[in-house]
């Protein structure tokens, strides 16, 4: 979790959790248990976060996942691949076959290592749509590519539902000039991401916007 990331979280849950004494008359206890419910919502995502991420640093990676969105991101991962021999990749959602397949060959990097899946619809079904695939096969680690402004909502989904299976991942951002996708859009999908985790439906019906997957 980076730093913004976590300012951020914190001034959400202040929003949530702010009293306003002009209006309301709160009493020492109150103040004290809304004070230890903000520490607990804090402290218990963020040692969750901080141990998954300090322990994707000592896990070798098993395979490749590259969300769609972007021409420029299959390139990048074809680079990336190239310097990573032997894994397979996942591209899921993204180009036409024929022309992701193209900047992989180009790249020079085998044909068996490439999985091309277009089941995907969106961000969190990028996720949802690969993950029993990648526990079947004994996955337990994945880089994780796509552009860095789309990065934070990413890595949110995917702590979630890849999390769920025991899958860590390793982020690798490809450079952008974007700004950094705002924080409302991390936390919409991190509640379709637990939709899918107690449901089995990702809520994609609640995405309108083509900007918004």
């Amino acid at each position: 979790m980076t730093q913004a990331t976590f300012d951020a979280y914190i001034m959400g849950l202040r929003g949530l959790l702010y009293f306003n004494h002009t209006r309301t008359q709160v009493t020492k206890p109150r103040r004290l248990r809304a004070r230890s419910l903000l520490w607990l919502m804090v402290l218990v995502p963020s040692l969750w976060l901080g141990y998954r991420e300090l322990k994707s640093y000592f896990v070798e990676p098993q395979a490749i996942l590259v969300l769609g969105g972007a021409p420029k991101r299959e390139s990048f991962a074809a680079e990336f691949a190239r310097l990573h021999p032997g894994i397979p990749i996942w591209v899921s959602g993204g180009s036409p076959r024929e022309y992701t397949e193209s900047v992989f060959a180009d790249a020079g990097i085998n044909p068996t290592r490439l999985h091309i899946d277009r089941h995907a619809v969106d961000t969190v079904s990028n996720f949802t749509t690969l993950v029993d695939t990648f526990r079947s096969k004994g996955i337990s680690s994945v880089y994780l590519i796509t552009s860095d402004y789309h990065m934070r909502r990413a890595r949110v989904i995917g702590e979630l539902v890849f999390g769920s299976r025991g899958i860590d991942l390793k982020p690798v951002s490809m450079p952008s000039e974007q700004a950094t996708e705002p924080m409302a859009k991390a936390v919409r999908d991190g509640g379709r991401a637990i939709l899918w985790l107690t449901t089995g439906h990702t809520g994609s019906t609640l995405v309108r916007r083509p900007e918004d997957l």
